[in-house]
């Protein structure tokens, strides 16, 4: 079904033109897939040093934000998202450049199996990139806005930073819950992905590959 999904989104590839790519299992399978096309496209750019490395590996040319003008189309999976196409990503580790990444984007193609598709996010813990100095004040934050947070262990992010995922939350409002995150002292991004949704989402199920969006 991620295979599905990830085939699908070559459809929104603009030839001869960059293209963003996710982090995840589902965009290992994208660029699996984009690797076929590497002679039509102008590139890429990574959201990871993974991404980097597996694009790289496979013959296209990677990119720095800095180093382009514009971005068509930014193509990447999720670890929830709901139908209005508000999203929680992280579970890589990579949230805060994919979000970067997403930002700089004209279109942002979610690609997901149909498990990741919820009413109401929160089922999957929320990661939050943390300064390693303010991790222990940005829990307890946390605690206070009704979250179980626990440091992922053993992981450090591309950025030198830390890790939390957050238990316990039933997002209602993922747009007013993004904001008041980044609000706390030492918060580098939170996983939820709500003040700029995915544009489309491909969803891979048994029956073939729908197309969902918002509204």
């Amino acid at each position: 079904m991620k295979r599905a999904a990830a085939r699908a989104a070559l459809g929104y590839v603009v030839e001869g033109s960059l293209v963003g790519v996710g982090s995840g299992s589902t965009s290992r399978f994208f660029i699996e897939e984009l690797a076929g096309m590497r002679g039509r496209i102008a590139g890429a750019v990574a959201s990871s040093e993974d991404t980097r490395r597996r694009l790289e590996n496979h013959g296209i040319k990677v990119f720095g934000l800095d180093e382009i003008a514009e971005l068509p189309v930014y193509i990447d999976g999720a670890d929830e998202i709901t139908p209005a196409m508000h999203m929680i990503k992280g579970g890589g580790g990579a949230l805060t450049r994919e979000k970067i990444v997403s930002a700089v984007a004209g279109k942002f193609v979610c690609i997901v199996d149909a498990t990741k598709v919820v009413d109401c996010l929160g089922r999957f813990p929320l990661p939050i990139e943390v300064i390693p100095m303010a991790s222990a004040h940005v829990a307890r934050e946390l605690v206070r806005l009704g979250g179980a947070p626990v440091a992922r262990e053993g992981f450090v992010t591309d950025n030198g930073n830390l890790i939390l995922d957050v238990g316990g939350l039933r997002i209602a409002d993922p747009v007013d819950l993004e904001t008041r995150l980044n609000q706390i002292a030492g918060v580098v991004t939170n996983g939820l992905f709500a003040r700029r949704p995915a544009d489309v989402c491909l969803v891979g199920a048994a029956e073939g590959v729908r197309t969902m969006t918002a509204g």
